[in-house]
């Protein structure tokens, strides 16, 4: 494996932003935090170590975290905050009211942002903000 972040010949190695590696969310109960994000992914988890599971989410297999919140840094916020991750999704109206029908709290509803991309975020369960999204740039680069 390759770890000094060297890129194609030439390139700066400290400029490369490749792609999300791993999203984690963090849950007090991470035993329900796998149940219902299987039920939201429609999958289990593929990946799981005692504290962590893990799922491969999407067109590209993005990788999504739920770590026990009892290993989150000192410090970290144990309210919703933060950046927000958007993922994908083809109807976001329905999709954000279908995941309040399993639990999650409204956030912010359906914002049309122009330009064809509308955003919307829940608190999942656990306390994460999760970001919906359809965006007609995922859709021209899946073409």
């Amino acid at each position: 494996m390759n770890t000094n972040l060297q890129g194609e010949p030439g390139s700066n190695p400290v400029q490369r932003l490749r792609g999300i590696a791993t999203v984690n969310l963090w849950a007090d109960d991470l035993e329900a935090a796998k149940r219902w994000y299987t039920e939201v992914l429609g999958l289990p988890p593929y990946f799981e170590r005692p504290g962590y599971a893990e799922f491969r989410v999407g067109d590209y297999q993005q990788e999504l975290g739920l770590i026990d919140r009892r290993y989150a840094p000192e410090g970290f916020a144990s309210s919703p905050g933060g950046a927000v991750v958007y993922w994908h999704v083809t109807d976001i109206e329905a999709t954000f009211e279908w995941l309040q029908s399993l639990g999650a709290r409204p956030l912010q509803g359906p914002q049309h942002r122009g330009a064809g991309f509308v955003t919307a975020t829940v608190i999942d369960p656990f306390g994460n903000v999760l970001g919906v999204m359809y965006n007609p740039h995922y859709v021209d680069v899946l073409r």
